[in-house]
């Protein structure tokens, strides 16, 4: 029998526990799953970065970190975890992005907002441009940016993707690099990030990049609030270079209240809900590396510590 740790808040246990036990039983993975288990006798640790388990010297045989979450960022710098560490890959979380960008995507694209909200019951026709005249670039192609990329392409839109280093994603034109970053901007009517947060990707999106993108531009932001310069997009916004901005992450969540962007008429605040874990899904996500660590197959999602994701 193996022992799996569960290292999260209390609060996550009532979430994950029943999932968890039935993907285990669905493998036919005989194992003894707890939030107590003596450190030494622990085999696998499913893991938040929240959780009050911070040193890992103790962890002797483990084998494997199974994050719950996608972002990696709060645990690849602690120096006491020597063991493979896995990021959340999740089909659920990975649907929920897709659903949530293609919405905000759509919405710009069609100018849904003059629509939804005109107190002054003003009468102004404008008929967007079909799908295939609008460029939509994917700042990172990792698994979540690349699903958007294919629903975007699938609705006939134009899609660029940038990457740190090259990628391949069929139909998307893929840049990367410095030099990539300016030409994809430039490309960006509409610009969405699903990036994560590392010291290459902190302010990102800046005074300089944001007056790449073509006067009067959309973004989305998904991925991390310290992709963006906050004072930045805020005078991009006031200047009208960036139309409007749909935000779902920050770098103080929640968002304080006398934040800037709560009153900001050209931005839309969503309360990071754009990739949320489901249990069921994760739960199968975390048992099948479970599964592989005992064939002695490679994990999936495995984290490149060097990168930072």
């Amino acid at each position: 029998m193996i022992n799996i740790l569960f290292a999260a808040r209390p609060e996550r246990w009532t979430t994950y526990e029943a999932p968890l036990r039935t993907a285990l039983d669905t493998a036919g993975i005989e194992a003894h799953l707890a939030q107590d288990i003596a450190p030494e006798e622990v085999d696998y640790i499913v893991y938040a970065p929240n959780s009050d388990l911070q040193d890992f010297t103790p962890y002797t045989r483990a084998r494997a970190v199974l994050n719950l979450w996608a972002g990696v960022e709060k645990i690849t710098g602690n120096q006491t975890l020597k063991i493979p560490l896995a990021r959340m890959v999740d089909p659920g979380l990975t649907t929920g992005m897709v659903e949530w960008v293609t919405g905000h995507v759509m919405r710009y694209h069609l100018g849904m907002d003059a629509h939804i909200v005109n107190p002054s019951h003003v009468w102004r026709p404008s008929t967007p441009p079909l799908a295939r005249e609008r460029e939509v670039v994917i700042l990172g192609l990792g698994a979540l940016g690349t699903a958007c990329a294919q629903m975007l392409l699938a609705l006939g839109f134009r899609v660029t993707g940038w990457s740190r280093s090259p990628k391949a994603v069929d139909g998307v034109t893929c840049l990367y690099g410095e030099a990539g970053l300016a030409e994809a901007l430039a490309r960006a009517e509409i610009a969405v990030t699903p990036l994560p947060d590392t010291p290459a990707t902190t302010n990102i999106l800046n005074a300089k990049t944001l007056a790449m993108m073509p006067r009067g531009a959309f973004l989305i932001n998904p991925g991390r609030g310290p992709l963006i310069d906050d004072a930045a997009l805020i005078a991009a916004l006031d200047d009208g270079h960036i139309a409007h901005a749909t935000l779902d992450v920050f770098r103080v969540e929640p968002l304080p209240q006398d934040h800037p962007f709560w009153a900001h008429p050209q931005v839309t605040v969503t309360p990071h809900i754009a990739a949320e874990t489901r249990a069921i899904t994760a739960s199968e996500t975390i048992v099948e590396n479970i599964r592989r660590g005992e064939a002695g197959e490679p994990y999936i999602s495995l984290v490149d510590r060097a990168l930072g994701y």
